[in-house]
């Protein structure tokens, strides 16, 4: 609660905090819309593959002519590393790119905060650790639904509760598992000459749609806090904020959880279709057990939505603003060296899922494309079972057909063992698997 006069002090000492970013897609946009108007805070690096492109989204978010000329535009991410940059921002959506500008940060000792969700369930650990020993932060992104449940989790313990669930809402339907770039459109309201126009990528939104994003940040969540993630996958039951705490109860109290002390993501509809009501679409929730009567009666004095017995009851975050909300984390890392969120182990990751009968000779496609999408799993599991993670499963071939709806395992892929991120991610198994 003191960020605010900690950047004035540190802006009364001639000293800025300077952040070189790196990708300036729609997240990285909404940061610098921010950045003019917190003075002591200074982006005076924007790396992007087109330089150009990162120009004219400052230009959009009103930055002045005289910033955007002070400002260096490059497509080099060395030159995001330099003396004068205290925290670096990755915000590219590649895993490879996460990975490798995050160890380059970590090298030179610049504090990193990872918007990149998909490479910190990668190898996120790995990194963590890395940073650590390098005296630096590694962080999750504030406004970004992993560190504001994070966020959400540390609260209810510090405070004394026990926490039962966590996690976020979202849109779904267990029909979208299958849905292809071809067929997204329709599920947002859209024409595709109309997401066209705006520049909406289509994998991309499938990957929000198909419920690979859900698993890849319910993965996060559970390695920054060391809840557990389902045995065979999120459910994403519908369930609106009043009920929170009776959906989300383990399944030996009534509810639909394995066990306490799980994430899970709740949807925004019912199973046939009808909007739920006061759903949590764009927010995240902890659901929270009382430690004795006299809590359980405060929650029922205090007007908190409890389960029937009273024990059960439900904080939340109706919506969060992402890129706005960066600033947290950066300032956090800068000003206080602490993480707003890192994982801590590998408790969750997320495995490729074939949408279809896959054939030996094709090519995977990724997250949010054609041929996978991505499942959530304990890690214990997935390493069980040879499972390729959704963050490597893009422009490798298939050597063995896969059936529709299986997990797609290493031994089904042709990978190239010198590839700098398989070794990474090889090296974090190996390392956290213990």
């Amino acid at each position: 609660m003191n960020l605010h006069s900690l950047l004035q002090a540190r802006t009364a000492s001639g000293k800025p905090v300077r952040v070189a970013l790196i990708g300036a897609g729609k997240f990285g946009s909404m940061f610098l819309a921010q950045v003019p108007h917190v003075p002591g805070l200074e982006v005076p690096v924007i790396i992007d593959l087109d330089p150009e492109r990162a120009r004219d989204a400052c230009r959009t978010v009103g930055w002045s002519a005289e910033l955007i000329e002070r400002t260096a535009f490059s497509a080099d991410g060395a030159k995001a590393f330099a003396d004068n940059i205290d925290v670096v921002v990755e915000a590219t959506g590649s895993p490879a790119a996460g990975i490798r500008h995050a160890r380059a940060a970590i090298k030179a000792g610049k504090h990193i905060v990872m918007v990149n969700v998909e490479a910190d369930v990668l190898a996120g650990p790995l990194l963590a650790e890395e940073a650590r020993k390098a005296g630096v932060v590694y962080s999750l992104a504030y406004g970004d639904q992993p560190a504001l449940t994070a966020e959400l989790v540390d609260w209810a313990r510090t405070t004394g509760f026990h926490v039962v669930a966590a996690g976020k809402g979202t849109k779904f339907l267990p029909a979208y598992h299958d849905v292809t770039p071809d067929g997204v459109w329709q599920h947002y309201g859209l024409t595709a000459a109309e997401a066209q126009s705006a520049g909406m990528n289509p994998q991309m939104f499938n990957s929000f749609l198909d419920g690979t994003k859900s698993a890849i940040e319910m993965a996060a969540i559970a390695n920054a806090t060391g809840l557990d993630v389902p045995g065979d996958g999120l459910l994403f039951p519908p369930c609106g904020v009043d009920d929170l705490p009776h959906v989300l109860r383990p399944r030996d109290r009534g509810g639909m959880l394995e066990r306490s002390g799980m994430v899970e993501v709740v949807s925004s509809l019912e199973r046939d279709g009808r909007p739920v009501f006061r759903d949590l679409r764009w927010g995240v929730y902890v659901v929270l057990e009382a430690p004795n009567d006299y809590a359980a009666d405060c929650f029922r004095q205090y007007g908190l939505k409890t389960d029937a017995s009273g024990r059960y009851a439900a904080m939340y975050k109706p919506y969060h603003l992402i890129g706005l909300e960066l600033n947290i984390s950066v300032l956090s890392a800068a000003l206080r060296r602490e993480p707003t969120g890192q994982p801590l182990g590998f408790r969750g990751d997320v495995v490729a899922i074939a949408k279809k009968h896959l054939r030996t000779g094709e090519m995977l496609d990724g997250e949010g494309g054609y041929t996978v999408w991505g499942k959530v799993l304990p890690a214990a599991t997935s390493l069980q079972v040879g499972a390729l993670p959704i963050g490597l499963a893009h422009r490798v071939k298939l050597v063995n057909d896969v059936a529709r709806g299986a997990v797609v395992r290493w031994s089904d892929v042709a990978f190239d063992v010198t590839d700098e991120t398989v070794k990474v991610r090889k090296t974090m198994e190996a390392a956290f698997s213990r």
